[in-house]
């Protein structure tokens, strides 16, 4: 699933309690550690400009015309009502760098034949001490994720389905998140498009261009 960038158009459905809002974004990567993200719909979030680079996460509004350094607690907060939060976004490291893992068995998960990984944390600051993950036989891509606290309380879950060969890559399309502490059906990103290896627009990954 990695690639040395990529540039993507996708959609956040947010299913909350009281209904469902869908937000529409166009975001340019390299590698894990450099992302710039700016909302193109709906009109509320239109123009909201979102820039990771290395360990460092800053987000333009356009209401205000300031640019927020997210930082420390703030990095637990939801994105824009979301089941993610800014600290899963910020999350760039390899699972190898971070964990153990034990191929631990097989099983059959939405009639997919995965293999059962365990990771175990090697490091005590981790947001998810424990994951469990399921991985595609086939493809070598994960169709569902556990993330656990220390204590064993399952704290999120995602499941990716609508695997594409893109370019020799075999990418999920559909990933859906769930904040296993909040009510509600999860939040559901879709890719609309996604090309890798492209060139990237020059100094796209510096605070500059968020007021831009």
């Amino acid at each position: 699933m990695a690639s040395d960038n990529r540039i993507m158009t996708s959609q956040m459905v947010i299913n909350g309690v009281r209904g469902s809002r869908t937000i529409e974004s166009k975001s340019w990567s390299v590698g894990e550690k450099d992302a710039y993200t700016e909302y193109l719909a709906p009109a509320r979030e239109k123009g909201t400009k979102m820039l990771k680079t290395n360990d460092q996460l800053w987000i333009y509004s356009p209401t205000t015309d300031r640019t927020v350094q997210i930082s420390g607690h703030m990095l637990r907060q939801s994105v824009m009502g979301s089941d993610l939060s800014y600290e899963d976004m910020m999350n760039s490291q390899k699972l190898t760098e971070k964990y153990t893992a034990t191929v631990t068995g097989s099983e059959v998960y939405n009639n997919t034949d995965c293999f059962v990984i365990e990771l175990i944390g090697k490091a005590d600051d981790l947001a998810y001490p424990k994951q469990k993950m399921w991985v595609h036989k086939q493809y070598f891509v994960p169709v569902k994720q556990e993330m656990y606290a220390k204590s064993g309380k399952l704290l999120k879950q995602t499941e990716l389905s609508d695997i594409r060969n893109l370019s020799g890559r075999w990418f999920p399309m559909k990933i859906v998140f769930k904040d296993m502490l909040k009510t509600g059906k999860g939040t559901e990103f879709i890719i609309l498009e996604i090309a890798t290896n492209q060139k990237m627009p020059d100094g796209i990954f510096t605070k500059a261009m968020l007021k831009k």
